[in-house]
C-alpha cells in the first residue's frame, strides 16, 4: 500500500500514548507547538493502566534518600486533586506496627543505622517510621489533605480485620488516582488543543533528515502507512523505550531501561472500612491492601526484573502466592489463592542505573536530548504516575530552547475534562445526577461522576428512563455511555471500554462483553467518522 505523506511539519511527534507521553502532548500543545502523538496499541495499555492506582509521594523512598523525588511528588498531590477530583481523591493509609518489621538491606537507611546502632539488626524502629512520616506530612507544604495519627488498634475499626498482634497503627495521607483514565483525559485535553492523536498506529521507522525527522506510521486496523515531518522526535515508549532508540531511530546510545515486573491480585472485599493498609515485610518489602471498585480489595505490588516482551507480562503462581501470603501475615482471615478475581501486571520502564536490586532502582524519572546529528530526540526514562505532569513540565524545559516562540509552563491547576469542581463536591455532583435522573442507582450515578465528573450530564443528556440510553450491556453500561467512550476517549475494543475506560471487566459476564465487542465492531466506522468531524 502506498504511503500516505501529511504536509504539514510538526513541532514535536511523540512515540507512546501512556501517561508521559499524553502529558508531553497536553502541555506542549498548550504551549502553542504543533503536536503529533502514535501509540502503537490502545492509549495507557501498558505500564500506564498496570499501576497500584496511587497518587503518592513514595514513603518508602525516603529510606532511598530520594528526597527530592519525594517532595516533588507530594507537592503534586494537591495539585492534581484540584485538578482532577472525579478521577482522583484523598485516601487514609493504616500502617500496622510490629517490632519484626525490617529494612531491605541494601537501602542507604539500612546501611546507615547498621553502622551506628548495629544491636537494631536491621530492624525498623517506630520512632524512625514516625520520623519518616513527620518529613512527610510537612515535605510538600500540604493544604488539602490531613496529617498523621497514631491508631490503637484494639478499638479503632481499622484493627478488626488484622490480627490481634496488631496494637498500633500510624495513619497518613496519600491519594488514589484511576490511571488508565487519567490517560485519556490528558489525551483529550491535548487534541482540544490542537494535537493529533493517533491510536493503534505504530512507528514503523524515524530518521533524521537535515533538520527533520521522517517518521513512517502504520495503521494496525487500515494497514495504511502514513509519513509525518517534525521538528523534534520524543520518545515516549515506556517498557519499549530501548527498542526504538535501537530499532526504530538506530542510533547508539549508552542509556538504558531497567524493567521491573510489578504484579496485583483483586479479591473479593476483605474489610468493610475505606483506608488502605501499608503492610511491611519481614524482607524489607512493603505492600497495599486498597478498597476497589466498591465490592474489591487490591494486593499488591511485586518488584522483580523482567525480561521479555512487556506486553506479556502477568501475575505468576509464584507472585499470587507470595501476595497471598504476605497479606495473610496481617489480616486475621488468610488470603488464599480461591478470593482472587482478577490479576494484572506491568511492566516499570526504570533508568537503568545499576542498583543491585528491582527495589532499590530509582523511581525518579531522567531525560536524555540527542541532538548531535541534527533534529533532536528526547529519550524519557523512568517516572512515576504521580509526577507525569512535572516530568511534561521538564521535558519542554528540554525542548523549549529548540523552539523559543513556545509559551511557558501552564498546566499547574488547570483542570482535566470533566474535573472542573470542587475537592470536597463529590457527594453532592452524585446526589444532583440522582435528583435529576431518578433512574440512577447511587452505585450508577457515583460510577459516572467517578468517571466523568461534570461531563456526566452530558452522556446522560435529556433521558428521562434508563431505556433511553440505549442497550445495556450490563453493569450499569449502556450504549449511550459507549458511543461517547468511541466518540470522544478513543475506544474501539470492549477491553478498551471495561478494562481502561472503566474496571467494569469485573462485574460483567464472557457473553455481555462478547457482545459489547460486537456491538462496537458494528459500528466502529460510523463513530470514527463521528470522531473526526
Amino acid at each position: 500500500m502506498a504511503q500516505v505523506q501529511d504536509r504539514k511539519i510538526h513541532d514535536l511527534f511523540i512515540i507512546g500514548g501512556g501517561i508521559n507521553g499524553c502529558g508531553i502532548a497536553r502541555d506542549a500543545a498548550g504551549r502553542g507547538l504543533s503536536v503529533a502523538l502514535a501509540e502503537m496499541n490502545d492509549l495507557a495499555s501498558a505500564t500506564s493502566s498496570a499501576s497500584t492506582k496511587l497518587f503518592h509521594g513514595g514513603l518508602r523512598y525516603l529510606e532511598y534518600f530520594e528526597v527530592r523525588l519525594v517532595r516533588e511528588a507530594l507537592i503534586e498531590r494537591e495539585t492534581l486533586l484540584r485538578a482532577m477530583p472525579h478521577i482522583s481523591w484523598p485516601m487514609r493509609f493504616v500502617l500496622p506496627y510490629h517490632k519484626d518489621m525490617r529494612f531491605e538491606g541494601e537501602t542507604p537507611t539500612s546501611k546507615l543505622l547498621t553502622l551506628l546502632m548495629p544491636w537494631m539488626k536491621g530492624r525498623r524502629p517506630a520512632w524512625l517510621i514516625r520520623l519518616g512520616l513527620f518529613m512527610y506530612d510537612n515535605l510538600g507544604g500540604r493544604k488539602i489533605l490531613p496529617g498523621t495519627r497514631t491508631l490503637d488498634l484494639r478499638r479503632d475499626p481499622a484493627g478488626k480485620p488484622l490480627q490481634k498482634r496488631f496494637e498500633k497503627a500510624f495513619e497518613y495521607s496519600d491519594c488514589w488516582v484511576e490511571d488508565s483514565r487519567l490517560v485519556v483525559l490528558n489525551a483529550r485535553d491535548a487534541e482540544a488543543r490542537g494535537a493529533r492523536i493517533m491510536t493503534r498506529t505504530r512507528v514503523q521507522s524515524a530518521e533524521r533528515e537535515g533538520d527533520l525527522w521522517k517518521i513512517v506510521t502504520r495503521d494496525a486496523d487500515s494497514g495504511e502507512s502514513q509519513v509525518f515531518h517534525a521538528r523534534a522526535l520524543v520518545n515516549a515508549g515506556g517498557p519499549w523505550a530501548g527498542d526504538v532508540i535501537h530499532n526504530t531511530v538506530r542510533i547508539n546510545s549508552s542509556e538504558g531501561v531497567r524493567l521491573v515486573r510489578g504484579s496485583h491480585i483483586v479479591t473479593h472485599k476483605l474489610f468493610d472500612h475505606d483506608k488502605c493498609y501499608f503492610f511491611q515485610g519481614e524482607d524489607g518489602r512493603i505492600i497495599f491492601a486498597i478498597p476497589y471498585e466498591t465490592d474489591y480489595t487490591l494486593i499488591g505490588t511485586t518488584d522483580g526484573d523482567y525480561e521479555g516482551n512487556p506486553s506479556e507480562a502477568v501475575c505468576t503462581d509464584d507472585e499470587k502466592d507470595y501476595l497471598c501470603a504476605f497479606a495473610s501475615k496481617y489480616f486475621e482471615k488468610p488470603v488464599t489463592r480461591e478470593d482472587i478475581v482478577w490479576t494484572y501486571s506491568g511492566v516499570r520502564p526504570l533508568y537503568n542505573d545499576g542498583a543491585k536490586s528491582a527495589t532499590a532502582a530509582t523511581r525518579d524519572y531522567v531525560l536524555k536530548v540527542e541532538d548531535s546529528s541534527g533534529a533532536p530526540l528526547l529519550n524519557i526514562f523512568g517516572g512515576k504516575i504521580t509526577t507525569y505532569r512535572r516530568l511534561a513540565e521538564a521535558a519542554l524545559e528540554k525542548l523549549t530552547p529548540f523552539f523559543p516562540a513556545a509559551k511557558g509552563p501552564w498546566t499547574a491547576g488547570v483542570t482535566l475534562p470533566g474535573g472542573d469542581f470542587a475537592v470536597n463536591e463529590v457527594g453532592s455532583l452524585t446526589e444532583g445526577l440522582k435528583r435529576d435522573y431518578p433512574f440512577l442507582s447511587h452505585f450508577w450515578a457515583l460510577r459516572l461522576v467517578r468517571a466523568y465528573g461534570t461531563e456526566a450530564r452530558q452522556i446522560l443528556g435529556d433521558a428521562r428512563t434508563a431505556a433511553d440510553l440505549g442497550q445495556s450491556f450490563g453493569a450499569t453500561l449502556t450504549a449511550a455511555e459507549v458511543a461517547w467512550l468511541m466518540t470522544r476517549e478513543y475506544a474501539r475494543t470492549a477491553a478498551d471500554v471495561v478494562w481502561r475506560r472503566s474496571k467494569l471487566g469485573l462485574r460483567l459476564t464472557a457473553e455481555e462483553t462478547e457482545r459489547l465487542d460486537a456491538w462496537m465492531a458494528e459500528r466502529r466506522d460510523r463513530f470514527a467518522a463521528q470522531a473526526a468531524e
